[in-house]
């Protein structure tokens, strides 16, 4: 951590890394923390003190009364939910209208949007994306045709625009033959959630951040999703509607590229999938069944089953290179605690060829696999690195090798104090 720096904390894969849960505790050593893109799309999940919360469009640094949280001009927001976690939140005794900024810049999702997401997915037929329904890639394409609204917009003539922006919806919703939809009573949540954003500061987010920079405090960049559903670098369709990556730091919250820091990288010890696209280290039998009961992996916010695979190297090394990773946070290490062997996949191939780079055709490839003893020990109750059994240690020494970069911190649980740092 650097005074006067930002510090990127990235999913590298295909997110539901458990971001939340670093983020939570790194936080004590910053001074802001902020999310950069994405929206209610993201779940992340924090447990402490015997309670469970789901932050979506939240940054993860709102427990520590002392820090600044902000809501960057790359996020999306829908004023319903968020008025919704938010009032969660503040039920639970955490006073957000203190300690949380929410960029003028940033793009509001419409119940329309949400609408549209819909009708576009089932226009797709069998090629769906898989999307989660919160109107998400939809406000990000007003947003790129110029024609989205902003928190800013909450402020002058608020109803006029919103209007225009409804009857453009309606219109593309009928070409669609979308039709026979009621959102009345959504609506009316939605224009309370507009009311209760009032009521925080929003603000000029990348001048108050620049500011603080310059100050020489220090920020925490809370990113969304992973790597590789970035909309450029990302198993393209397959993919979020933002940039998840290191460079969308700079754009998602007007910081400067000299401004970044340490690039933490955080992934599981084995790999999961939500919603279509390729896939190759999938497992599809009883191994894959048994790491998605043992890790719980189901979709924080839709409550999918993850899809589940092995330990992806080609896909890591290509998210550490996107990202300039300088350090590597392993999650999750307990899920494999009975496996006693465990695969990792070092290369794909497909049609006799073989490669260990990120193809630009991701559909149809397979894995190859190297097969490493299992630790078939509990980790759970680790405190310290020196209790790791040598099959475990064996396992992260294989990652770091293959990577060039340092594994700094290992996760034995879901509470905040099962993170063991190197």
């Amino acid at each position: 951590m650097g005074k006067g720096k930002v510090d990127a904390l990235l999913g590298i894969v295909f997110g539901d890394e458990g971001k939340g849960k670093i983020v939570d505790v790194f936080t004590p050593r910053y001074d802001i923390v902020a999310r950069f893109a994405g929206g209610p799309n993201a779940g992340h999940t924090i447990i402490f003190g015997g309670k469970k919360f789901v932050l979506r469009s939240i940054p993860s640094g709102i427990f520590d009364e002392g820090k600044t949280n902000i809501i960057g001009n790359g996020c999306v927001i829908a004023p319903d939910l968020f008025m919704q976690e938010a009032k969660e939140l503040e039920q639970a005794g955490y006073d957000l209208k203190s300690r949380l900024h929410i960029s003028r810049r940033a793009h509001l999702i419409l119940p329309t949007h949400r609408l549209l997401d819909r009708a576009y997915e089932a226009a797709k037929g069998k090629d769906k994306v898989g999307t989660t329904g919160k109107g998400i890639g939809p406000t990000y394409s007003d947003k790129a045709s110029r024609t989205g609204l902003r928190v800013g917009d909450i402020l002058n003539n608020f109803q006029g625009k919103y209007n225009m922006m409804k009857a453009r919806h309606e219109q593309i919703l009928h070409d669609l033959g979308f039709t026979g939809y009621d959102i009345r009573q959504e609506e009316r949540l939605w224009m309370q959630g507009i009311e209760y954003m009032r009521q925080f500061p929003l603000t000029d987010t990348e001048i108050e951040l620049g500011k603080a920079l310059k100050e020489g405090k220090s920020v925490l960049a809370e990113g969304a999703q992973g790597t590789m559903l970035d909309i450029d670098h990302g198993t393209y369709p397959f993919v979020s509607s933002s940039n998840t990556v290191c460079g969308g730091v700079c754009t998602g919250l007007g910081v400067a590229p000299s401004s970044i820091g340490e690039v933490y990288g955080i992934f599981k010890a084995y790999s999961t999938r939500v919603g279509s696209g390729p896939f190759p280290v999938e497992l599809l039998d009883e191994t894959g069944d048994k790491i998605r009961e043992t890790g719980h992996e189901y979709g924080a916010v839709t409550g999918r089953n993850r899809r589940c695979g092995w330990l992806d190297l080609v896909a890591l090394r290509y998210a550490i290179m996107i990202n300039g990773v300088t350090q590597l946070i392993m999650m999750k290490s307990d899920v494999l605690d009975d496996f006693a062997e465990i695969k990792v996949c070092t290369r794909y191939t497909k049609d006799g060829i073989v490669t260990d780079e990120m193809p630009y055709d991701t559909e149809g490839w397979n894995a190859v696999y190297e097969t490493l003893p299992g630790w078939q020990t509990d980790l759970t109750q680790m405190t310290g690195e020196s209790q790791f059994p040598k099959q475990l240690k064996d396992y992260i020494a294989f990652i770091e090798q293959a990577t060039g970069t340092p594994i700094t911190i290992v996760s034995v649980g879901p509470d905040r104090a099962q993170t063991i740092e190197r």
